[in-house]
């Protein structure tokens, strides 16, 4: 019984080793997608049109206004996850009350107790056996990464990063801008698809008609299942919830940090809205909002002695 579970925890080891392999090709397969998008529709379809004169180049100019306003915002979404700490907890850090539980005793010293032998029976402290420390609220540890992110959301493979307190954000842009990117080449596309099935003759070279067609079918695939993740990240962020609390407290009929739609979207996007569309966060916002620093939340005051 003991040899399988140590094979069992080899085995998550290494899938998790395997994930972390994997960074470089992902970015590398998120832009050739990019790159095949880009020739199919700029170079082969749309940018040749331009020259065509009347309604047609018209409509060829629009769609290319469009296609690179959100091909640009998708872009820089993207290596905003990429490239942004989702949220580590901080050296040294306590508590003063033990948020987690709406507990709004102080904290005593003597309850840290020496990190490397934490007392089990203290269940107001949150520690990490793993990273060896204590833990924020609504922390988790990453397998992955190797450590405790605050607020996490999941890891994703496709931005080789976490998804935490410091960049969720940006990743729910990111899945906006993708499907909006991908359904406008879907739709910009689908009459040059529609084509390949009719009896005329088409115009292009066999390279040109091979990459719309694999534009087409990628762009299709990519709009329908971001569409299910969009959707499910709008409920997550409706309820001011994660995907990692969302499984923990299906079983909770009420869930503490459930403020009201309009203030669940603020703990996310903030408060300016001139921000709400861009991967950034107003200094005002960053200054008197301390759920975007992943360190404390408001929460019901009626649930606030309520253990999850």
């Amino acid at each position: 019984m003991y040899r399988s579970g140590a094979v069992m925890a080899w085995n998550v080891f290494k899938f998790c080793t395997a994930l972390r392999g994997l960074g470089s090709i992902m970015i590398l397969l998120v832009l050739g997608v990019v790159g095949v998008t880009y020739y199919a529709v700029v170079l082969c379809n749309y940018g040749p049109a331009l020259a065509a004169g009347g309604l047609d180049s018209l409509i060829a100019l629009l769609i290319l206004i469009v296609f690179h306003t959100l091909l640009v915002m998708l872009l820089w979404s993207y290596f905003s996850v990429v490239f942004t700490d989702p949220g580590g907890v901080p050296p040294n850090y306590r508590p003063l009350v033990d948020q987690e539980r709406g507990d709004i005793d102080p904290l005593e010293a003597s309850e840290f107790g020496p990190l490397n032998s934490p007392d089990p029976t203290n269940t107001r402290i949150r520690y990490c056996r793993k990273c060896n420390q204590l833990k924020p609220p609504r922390c988790h540890h990453c397998s992955v990464c190797g450590r405790c992110v605050l607020k996490m959301d999941h890891h994703c493979v496709w931005v080789v990063n976490c998804v935490g307190a410091l960049n969720y954000k940006y990743f729910l842009l990111f899945l906006f801008y993708t499907f909006l990117e991908t359904t406008v080449v879907t739709l910009a596309l689908l009459p040059h698809f529609i084509a390949f099935f009719s009896d005329g003759e088409i115009p292009g070279s066999p390279s040109t008609l091979a990459t719309t067609f694999l534009a087409f079918v990628l762009n299709l695939a990519f709009a329908l299942s971001v569409l299910g993740f969009l959707i499910m990240h709008i409920s997550l962020v409706s309820a001011n919830t994660t995907t990692i609390e969302a499984y923990e407290k299906k079983t909770t009929p009420k869930w503490r940090y459930d403020l009201g739609r309009k203030r669940n979207f603020e703990q996310v996007f903030g408060t300016a809205q001139k921000y709400w569309f861009i991967p950034a966060y107003c200094e005002e916002d960053l200054r008197r909002m301390p759920a975007l620093q992943g360190l404390e939340y408001p929460s019901k005051p009626d649930l606030d002695s309520q253990e999850f």
